[in-house]
């Protein structure tokens, strides 16, 4: 089972969060109607920024962990490196 590793954010440089989840589209969708109670409701996260895909959950899991004890300017040169123009990806998911 493919399980992804995300990161939303409220805009460009803003408020970030870092989320795994095995549908992607359903878990953004959550996020982006607010059925989520938590920080992502709270900050206005929903814009996805950056996605990576995994063959387990493990593997997943790992990426995650990694990820959430990056520094802030870490994540956002990740975002730069594979979504320069920072559009929300979500929208790619649907097509």
């Amino acid at each position: 089972m493919t399980c992804y590793v995300y990161i939303l954010a409220n805009e460009r440089n803003g408020t970030l969060y870092v989320g795994i989840t095995n549908n992607i589209a359903r878990r953004i969708h959550e996020h982006k109607s607010g059925a989520i109670e938590g920080f992502t409701k709270r900050h206005g996260t929903k814009r996805l920024f950056h996605i990576e895909a995994f063959e387990t959950a493990l593997e997943a899991i790992a990426r995650e962990k990694k990820l959430k004890k990056w520094r802030r300017a870490w994540k956002l040169n990740l975002i730069e490196e594979s979504n320069p123009e920072w559009r929300d990806l979500y929208d790619d998911l649907n097509r």
